[in-house]
């Protein structure tokens, strides 16, 4: 599978990380709704870029306790899942007081490491207003290094997510 362009400046055009990196079709996908508040918000009223990120992490831990991982008992067993690559198109802005959908989907685990795809659209699914990846690598939170492996359960439960 191909992997987003690190820098940039070697960014595909919206079109191709739509056809590309994301599936047309929502199945698979983990649907996680969001209200725009104020506090999402920057001066303007638009959903400031940051918020988007938070979203995307809090459908990635949503969809994870739907198959039965619960990330606070996955630290307590020693095991963070931290970002080590984050890529985000922005498509158009949310507005405070407007709904929408995040979408999450793993899309690719090998070894301890972890792809997840986003998108966040409209109820509808007719507009678009942001595609995105996230890797994750399994990290041993007492020696602080990279595991060699996921532990069993986790890999058992992130096995049903692959598409």
């Amino acid at each position: 599978m191909s992997t987003i362009p690190q820098t940039p400046s070697e960014l595909p055009p919206v079109s191709a990380i739509e056809k590309r990196y994301l599936k047309v079709t929502t199945e698979n996908w983990f649907d996680y709704p969001v209200r725009v508040q104020p506090h999402h918000t920057d001066y303007s009223g638009n959903v400031w870029h940051g918020t988007y990120v938070v979203w995307m992490e809090e459908a990635r831990i949503e969809c994870l306790r739907s198959i039965g991982i619960d990330y606070a008992e996955l630290v307590a067993l020693g095991c963070e899942m931290p970002v080590v690559e984050l890529s985000i198109r922005y498509h158009r802005s949310l507005q405070m007081g407007m709904s929408a959908v995040v979408k999450a989907q793993m899309t690719e685990m090998q070894g301890v490491r972890i792809n997840w795809d986003y998108q966040i659209q409209s109820l509808d699914g007719k507009d678009l207003y942001m595609t995105g990846r996230v890797t994750l690598v399994a990290v041993d939170r007492e020696k602080g290094k990279i595991m060699r492996q996921l532990p069993s359960t986790v890999k058992d439960a992130l096995v049903k997510l692959t598409v």
